[in-house]
């Protein structure tokens, strides 16, 4: 079963372009480069029985409830949730150590301060991947994992309903060409980051698992420091069920894990 969304490409220029988010001081004020709304087809996972996983993909589903009932700032979620996530990563990609370093909650609402990312993009360059491996482990810890394997693992999951509107899709990595990468500049009011937008090509294969339930994970690789290919992603704009007015939110988590 194939739907339709539009996703937003990056576009090639001669020049360097980069995201700028809280610009100004500003929570939730983003600056982008330009962008091409563009017309895919998507491939349910759901409805083929989840064809696509991680050894083959770079991204897997699984169903993997949580105890956590409200990730919000009024309750002490993070070492619960850290702890199931954990388990998560050792099971489903037999990862040795895990560490979260990040969770993001999206809400796809004007005034949300994080909206769900509309751009076709990964999260970390080569360059990007190896300095946030030193900003979070140190240079000596660095060092040592980087002698070993290790990669950059998101973990998504919905919150509070099943996903109607704004699904998460993902591009198989062995339609993606190494000419649709473009290197982009992510700069924040305290640092200096790089992340990996992608330009639009008709080779590109679209999937994503439809009204996904917050018991639900997507699991995808960022980046892989032994080659594993790096998983493009983005939030779909398309509508499952015209009936249903449900306000999509989501926890996207970080996690650093080593092999």
């Amino acid at each position: 079963m194939t739907q339709t969304a539009t996703v937003n490409y990056h576009v090639h220029k001669p020049e360097r372009q980069a995201f700028e988010l809280d610009a100004g001081g500003i929570v939730g004020n983003l600056i982008s480069p330009e962008l091409a709304p563009t017309q895919v087809t998507v491939f349910d996972e759901r409805a083929v029985g989840v064809d696509a996983t991680f050894d083959d993909a770079s991204v897997g589903f699984t169903n993997y409830p949580t105890v956590v009932r409200s990730f919000d700032d009024s309750v002490d979620w993070r070492p619960a949730y850290d702890a199931e996530l954990t388990e998560l990563l050792k099971t489903e990609v037999a990862a040795q150590e895990v560490i979260i370093f990040d969770h993001t909650v999206r809400v796809d609402d004007p005034d949300a301060d994080r909206k769900p990312a509309r751009n076709v993009h990964s999260d970390y360059s080569l360059h990007g991947a190896k300095q946030r491996l030193v900003d979070i482990l140190g240079e000596d810890r660095a060092a040592d994992w980087s002698a070993g394997h290790y990669a950059f693992i998101n973990v998504w999951r919905p919150v509070g309903a099943t996903i109607n509107s704004a699904p998460l899709g993902f591009i198989l990595p062995e339609s993606v060409a190494d000419d649709d990468w473009i290197l982009l500049d992510l700069i924040y009011p305290d640092r200096k980051g790089q992340i990996m937008g992608l330009a639009a090509n008709d080779d590109h294969e679209w999937v994503y698992m439809s009204k996904m339930t917050p018991d639900d994970v997507a699991y995808f690789n960022i980046f892989d420091n032994r080659g594993r290919p790096s998983v493009a992603h983005s939030a779909l704009d398309m509508v499952e069920d015209p009936t249903i007015h449900t306000i999509r939110k989501s926890i996207e988590s970080r996690t650093l894990v080593r092999y």
